[in-house]
């Protein structure tokens, strides 16, 4: 499935949500979903409710997203990772690194 991106100009947020799996496959499609946004104070979503698996890859997209954020004064959330996916998350200790929300 693709990666679908919706931006909400009244919260200034762009929602990504990444359905199946999220690796090396979806790094065109995932970068191209945000790299046109630099506004200023540009908030990040990553919808990952229906991401039933992620790799090393995914990790390393989300990093350069957060790089992107934070050059334009954003941030990036992660937002209801399934249970694998959180472990990932949690083995990587990325809520050291960005805010996730289960």
């Amino acid at each position: 499935m693709p990666i679908t991106s919706n931006f909400d100009e009244s919260q200034n947020t762009l929602r990504i949500s990444i359905e199946d799996q999220f690796d090396f496959s979806k790094h065109q499609d995932f970068k191209d979903s945000y790299s046109a946004l630099s506004d200023k104070g540009t908030n990040f979503v990553i919808d990952l409710s229906k991401t039933s698996y992620m790799d090393s890859s995914a990790l390393g997209m989300i990093l350069l997203l957060r790089e992107h954020a934070n050059t334009h004064e954003g941030s990036v959330v992660i937002t209801q990772p399934t249970d694998s996916v959180y472990k990932v998350l949690e083995i990587a200790q990325f809520q050291k690194l960005i805010d996730i929300q289960r």
